[in-house]
C-alpha cells in the first residue's frame, strides 16, 4: 500500500512508555517448563520480560504510557482529538480499550477506537492517523500500542511462553510546524492466506470459549515459529526498503532502525539485509521480550529518551505480526 505526498506534514511530538514492575526471568521460567536461560537466550535473545499485575489492565498501561507522551509533547489530555489503541488483548471485547483510556486520561474531546493488527498495530495506527491529520480531519492524535500478553500465553508451552511480555508505548502525532520533523513515508501490508501461522484460535465467534473447551488453551497464542521467521524477515525487509526509497534515503543516511522486538535473529537478519550496522539498530528485546503492538512503541520511546537519535536524524521503524501483517515508517525526527 502506497501513499501520495501530503501537503500537511505530520510529526511525532512526544513519546512515552510503561512496563509493569514484575520481572519474570528465564531462570524462573525454567522452573515452570522444560527450558533454560541458555536455551532461551541462544534462540531468541530474550533474558527477561515484564508481567502485569492481576488488577493492571491494558487500558491502565496505555494510560501511563500516554501521560508520558503527552508530557513530552507539552500537551494536555483535553487537547487530544483522536485516540487509537492498537492491541490484541483489549480490556473487554467491547467497548474499545481506547474508550477506557479516554476516560482515564480525561480526554473528553477525543474520538477513540481500537485497531487489531497484532505486532504491526502501532505502525498501522501511525499511518492511519498521519493521513487523518494531513487530510485535515484532526489536528493531532494519540497512538498507543499496548498488550497484556500474559493473559493469552500458554504457560505450559515452552515454545511460546518464553517469548511474550506485557507493556505499552505511545506517541503524540500532530501537524508539524516549520523546522519540525515529519513522518516522511509509511507502508503496510497483509497476507490473510497465512492466518494459521500465528493466531489465538479461540475466544471469538468462530470458536467461543465454553465449559467444554476451556481447558484446551484455545484462548492462547499459537505460532509456527520457523515459517513465521522466514516470512517476517522478507516482508520486513521489503517494507523498510519501500519507505527508505520513498523518502529518498540510503542506508548510510539512517541514524537508527527500530525493528519489531520478537527475536534477535530476525533483528540481525533485517540489519544485514538493509546494510545498516548493528550499532545503529535499537534493541531492548532482552529486557521485555515480545510485547506485540507495544514492542516498537516502547523501543521508540526508549531510543528517543536515551539519545539513540537526535533532532533532524532519519529513523526507520519496521514490524511484522499475526494476520500476517507488516508495516514500516520513515521518520525525520
Amino acid at each position: 500500500m502506497s501513499e501520495s505526498s501530503s501537503v500537511v506534514e505530520v510529526c511525532v511530538a512526544g513519546t512515552g512508555s510503561y512496563v509493569p514492575e514484575r520481572i519474570l526471568t528465564n531462570g524462573e521460567l525454567a522452573k515452570m517448563v522444560d527450558t533454560s536461560d541458555e536455551w532461551i537466550v541462544t534462540r531468541t535473545g530474550i533474558r527477561e520480560r515484564r508481567i502485569a499485575a492481576d488488577d493492571e489492565f491494558t487500558s491502565h498501561m496505555s494510560t501511563k504510557a500516554a501521560l508520558r507522551a503527552l508530557e513530552q509533547a507539552g500537551m494536555t489530555a483535553g487537547e487530544i482529538e483522536l485516540i487509537v489503541v492498537a492491541t490484541i488483548t483489549p480490556d473487554t471485547p467491547t467497548p474499545a480499550t481506547a474508550c477506557h483510556v479516554q476516560h482515564q486520561l480525561g480526554a473528553s474531546n477525543a474520538v477513540a477506537f481500537d485497531i487489531s493488527a497484532a505486532c504491526s498495530g502501532f505502525l498501522y495506527a501511525m499511518k492511519i492517523c498521519k493521513r487523518l491529520i494531513s487530510d485535515g480531519a484532526f489536528n493531532n492524535a494519540l497512538i498507543i500500542g499496548a498488550e497484556k500478553l500474559s493473559t493469552v500465553t500458554n504457560w505450559e508451552d515452552r515454545s511460546t511462553c518464553v517469548l511474550f511480555g506485557d507493556g505499552a508505548g505511545a506517541a503524540v502525532l500532530r501537524k508539524a510546524g516549520p523546522g519540525e520533523g515529519s513522518i516522511v513515508a509509511t507502508e503496510m501490508g497483509t497476507d490473510g492466506n497465512l492466518t494459521h501461522l500465528l493466531e489465538i484460535p479461540g475466544g471469538g465467534s468462530a470458536c467461543p470459549i465454553t465449559a467444554q473447551n476451556a481447558g484446551q488453551h484455545l484462548h492462547t497464542l499459537n505460532m509456527q515459529g520457523k515459517e513465521v521467521f522466514k516470512i517476517a524477515v522478507n516482508r520486513m525487509k521489503e517494507a523498510a526498503e519501500k519507505v527508505i526509497e520513498r523518502a529518498g534515503w540510503r542506508a548510510e543516511d539512517i541514524a537508527c532502525v527500530i525493528p519489531h522486538q520478537a527475536n534477535l535473529r530476525i533483528i540481525d537478519a533485517i540489519a544485514d539485509r538493509l546494510a545498516v550496522p548493528n550499532e545503529r539498530v535499537f534493541v531492548n528485546l532482552d529486557k521485555y521480550g515480545n510485547t506485540s503492538a507495544a514492542a516498537v512503541a516502547i523501543a521508540l520511546d526508549e531510543a528517543n529518551r536515551t539519545g539513540a537519535f537526535k533532532r533532524g536524524d532519519h529513523i526507520v521503524l519496521v514490524v511484522f505480526g499475526a494476520g500476517l501483517t507488516w508495516a514500516a515508517a520513515a521518520i525525520r525526527w
